[in-house]
């Protein structure tokens, strides 16, 4: 994936002031030039840009006197796209040689305005914006939500205001994208903010390691996205992969440290990205029964089960409850994902009659009616219950919630629908969602990249996810049929998914490539709803331009 426009284009920044040195920016930046005016226009209308973006041609700095003749504002060409601008008559603006980043350098934009002045090349300054400067402040009482923001560019210079940092942070990757495609910022007011509150990147960082440098090039890639989760799924049967004190014996010998951790915390923090930790439980736990096998899951025969944990075994829950508490101050963020999928003991035909054990342990915990299926939702809610302790919202895979019994999975764990590939029907997503619960979408037909290919998948496509995949379609290719039940409060967003079951089957620089536009039909798909306004084709060209 394209890396985005960095401070070591600020030269090419400053460069915006006469004649030559404006045409060799703008080329530089990928932008085209105007060469003509339209009438100009003052009307609101849904964000919807042209499939070719026009600068008008100025020899001057927008601290000076604006162009003659200037062209009606058009939305700017981003991704995702804005939701809604509203143009106004104008020259629009773009970094002058006396332009500044203004914002309170003590206060909580400190971080955005020094990021932005950085990746244009310009000097921050607190206290009044002058003429040719782009401001960034809060508006508390702003509607939209602390992801929101408004762009208001007017009389030369440019503002940000947003209810909280996230937004105005997003404002800032908005005139970044917009520079780079068009060179300059159309003169107007965009409001925007996203359709879905959760937005972002899975990484199986258990079965294939990524080093921190690549996690960090991501994680800065899908800032620029405006997507706002990075997911690691850092346990399973392959490897664990980030430092234990309390456990060591189970770490393998490539993971990430502490201290790296905090790093990869640090910077999903600046860039309003959250990291959410799983570790994946009763299953996928192989790394962790290959240093304690008295913990492997057996049936009445002997017969052993790859990843699956002995949940009859108190050992078995007491090493989970000491990583979850371990690693709980690592990642301060809201979510702990708790896995709970492909737990093996419930793909046989007879659970009951094939684990006596886990029988005897569900009838001593909830009574003489109690299944293995009521044991291995009562470890859920237990790791539920200690996540919340702990200060943390759980999530788990949508297998992992089982119907009947007389244990009930708790109603706010969120359900995390990537399908399910056992043997057994999975669920339809809409009989989660009628339960009430929150939902997320992983659709493995479009969200999931599973390096290999194995098992019927196939790397996903940008195109395909752009033109077929919205919120709503959970499973397979068709959107949940009542609407009433996929709208934010209820899908509440999406991730894609990289899967490492043939690690070596890609290099990182080959799954980062692969992920790209996928990546990026995602974004627009999970900020902008409805149809995106730009054709295929000129979104991949768009996306090329970006670098995203």
């Amino acid at each position: 994936m394209g890396l985005p426009l960095r401070a070591t284009k600020a030269s090419c920044a400053r460069g915006l002031i006469a004649g030559a040195v404006v045409t060799s920016v703008l080329l530089t930046l990928g932008c085209q030039q105007d060469h003509g005016g339209r009438p100009a226009a003052t009307r609101s209308t849904p964000a919807h840009p042209s499939a070719h973006a026009t600068t008008a041609t100025a020899a001057r700095s927008p601290s000076a006197v604006p162009p003659h003749g200037t062209a009606a504002a058009t939305p700017p060409r981003t991704i995702p796209s804005v939701r809604d601008f509203t143009a106004a008559s104008g020259s629009g603006w773009r970094p002058g040689d006396n332009s500044r980043v203004v914002a309170d350098l003590n206060g909580p934009l400190a971080d955005e305005a020094r990021m932005i002045a950085a990746e244009l090349g310009l000097r921050t300054a607190s206290g009044t914006a002058h003429r040719g400067d782009l401001s960034l402040s809060l508006a508390p009482r702003q509607s939209g939500g602390a992801e929101a923001y408004t762009l208001t560019v007017a009389d030369g210079s440019a503002r940000i205001t947003g209810p909280a940092d996230a937004g105005v942070f997003y404002g800032t990757r908005t005139v970044k994208q917009a520079l780079r495609s068009g060179g300059r910022l159309p003169e107007g007011v965009i409001h925007d903010r996203p359709d879905r509150a959760q937005r972002g990147l899975n990484l199986d960082i258990a079965r294939k390691f990524y080093p921190p440098a690549w996690i960090e090039a991501r994680m800065r890639e899908m800032a620029d996205l405006k997507l706002n989760q990075l997911a690691l799924h850092f346990s399973d049967d392959q490897g664990f992969r980030i430092q234990s004190t309390s456990h060591p014996e189970i770490v393998s010998s490539q993971y990430l440290t502490k201290d790296q951790v905090r790093q990869i915390v640090a910077l999903g923090r600046r860039l309003h990205i959250t990291v959410i930790p799983e570790i994946d439980s009763p299953g996928h736990l192989g790394a962790v029964i290959r240093a304690h096998p008295q913990l492997q899951l057996r049936n009445a025969g002997g017969t052993t089960f790859q990843g699956s944990v002995d949940i009859a075994n108190p050992a078995a829950a007491r090493i989970v409850d000491d990583l979850m508490r371990e690693y709980a101050p690592l990642f301060p963020g809201r979510w702990w994902h708790l896995g709970a999928d492909e737990y093996l003991a419930l793909t046989v035909k007879d659970p009951q009659a094939s684990f006596p054990r886990l029988v005897a342990a569900a009838k001593a915990k909830y009574g003489p009616s109690a299944t293995v299926q009521d044991l291995v939702t009562g470890w859920l809610n237990d790791r539920a219950r200690f996540a919340r302790k702990l200060g943390k919202q759980p999530k788990a895979w949508n297998d992992g919630f089982v119907t009947g019994g007389i244990v009930k999975p708790d109603k706010d764990i969120e359900v995390e629908y990537w399908t399910g590939r056992l043997k057994e029907t999975a669920r339809q997503p809409q009989e989660y969602l009628r339960e009430g619960r929150k939902v997320v979408n992983l659709n493995d037909e479009y969200l999931y990249y599973v390096l290999g290919q194995p098992g019927g998948f196939t790397y996903p496509t940008g195109e395909r996810i752009y033109k077929e995949w919205s919120p709503a379609v959970l499973r397979s290719s068709k959107p949940v049929p009542d609407k009433t039940l996929t709208g934010p409060d209820r899908v509440l967003g999406a991730r894609l998914a990289i899967w490492g079951d043939r690690p070596e089957a890609q290099t990182p620089a080959q799954v980062a490539r692969g992920i790209q536009l996928p990546l990026a039909a995602l974004a627009q798909r999970v900020w902008y709803p409805g149809k995106p306004p730009l054709s295929w084709s000129d979104f991949t060209r768009l996306a090329h331009r970006l670098g995203v």
